[in-house]
């Protein structure tokens, strides 16, 4: 019987499972462990503590959140070394160290992205520009059409629409040599042929493909250089050069706009991401750039969020 298939015979005895088999040392609930931890990065201010406490302990056993879960419903039990190396990242935690910065990885869309210092961490809102950018692939008129990510970050822009769209050509852009180290490790663990990474400054890059582009994508810093983020995980660990845009926020925006219409063909679709007062003030700029049918939607929670726009 494999270890797996004896653990559910156990609890369908109605029987503790020990997650690890632990031979020495005190075995401690799952259950009351997480909930532990939930209650201190509760009192820390993080308002998804369950969710962190379930994906800390994934990450200490090795397992999914769900099957977390799961063993939690099971009555399971760690071993004390677990529970301890669990008690030691919710400290990290609760000091507000980024949870993708504990695990490593980030969830966006269908990829699990590497993570860490140096890179800003791909948010859920995103996921939403993502759709934009591969809707518009998935449009053009064309069979093998081309995307351009700038300032790729992590790579989850570009990798999203290179293997949801898998008959495109996308290319991406990193100006930040610690970001662009991440990017290249998730452009070589994702392998999708049909990407391709470089590093340098958005505002030179791909000559070579001027006006061939049917979609440029973006995620600029645009938060403005007075301004300072709410959350500690963005104010203390994202990247400066990936949060702030300049006096009003948007000196890499203005930048997208001169570099997308190099790169795009008549009717190619420009998709930027923004913070969720500048939705106005991007059309407009777009606007007096010559882009047409400029045009801001709302994400999950109804803030503006990303702008779109045709040449």
């Amino acid at each position: 019987m494999t270890r797996q298939a004896a653990q559910g015979s156990q609890a369908a005895q109605g029987r503790r499972v020990d997650v690890a088999r632990p031979e020495t040392g005190a075995a401690v609930s799952l259950h009351d462990a997480v909930r532990a931890v939930t209650q201190r990065l509760a009192s820390a201010g993080i308002e998804t503590a369950e969710a962190d406490a379930e994906l800390l302990a994934g990450h200490v056993l090795g397992v999914s959140r769900g099957r977390v879960r799961a063993l939690m419903v099971m009555d399971a039990t760690v071993t004390a070394a677990q529970a301890a190396a669990l008690d030691d990242v919710a400290g990290r935690r609760s000091a507000r160290e980024p949870l993708q910065h504990i695990t490593g990885t980030a969830a966006f869309r269908a990829l699990e992205l590497a993570v860490g210092p140096g890179v800003f961490v791909p948010r859920p809102e995103t996921e939403l520009v993502a759709q934009f950018a591969i809707d518009a692939l998935y449009s053009a008129a064309t069979p093998e059409p081309i995307g351009v990510d700038l300032g790729t970050g992590s790579g989850a822009l570009a990798l999203a629409m290179a293997t949801e769209v898998p008959h495109s050509r996308v290319y991406a852009v990193e100006k930040s040599p610690e970001a662009y180290a991440w990017a290249e490790r998730n452009f070589e663990r994702v392998a999708a042929g049909n990407a391709t990474l470089r590093l340098g400054d958005l505002a030179d890059a791909f000559g070579d493909l001027d006006g061939s582009a049917d979609v440029v994508v973006s995620n600029p810093p645009y938060v403005p250089d007075a301004a300072t983020p709410r959350d500690p995980e963005v104010r203390l660990h994202d990247p400066a050069l990936a949060l702030y845009g300049g006096e009003d926020g948007l000196d890499v925006v203005r930048v997208v706009s001169a570099v997308g219409r190099r790169l795009l063909h008549a009717g190619g679709t420009l998709v930027i991401e923004h913070g969720e007062t500048q939705g106005a003030t991007i059309r407009a700029l777009l606007t007096a750039d010559g882009w047409h049918a400029a045009a801001t939607h709302r994400d999950l929670t109804t803030r503006d969020r990303a702008t779109t726009a045709l040449r």
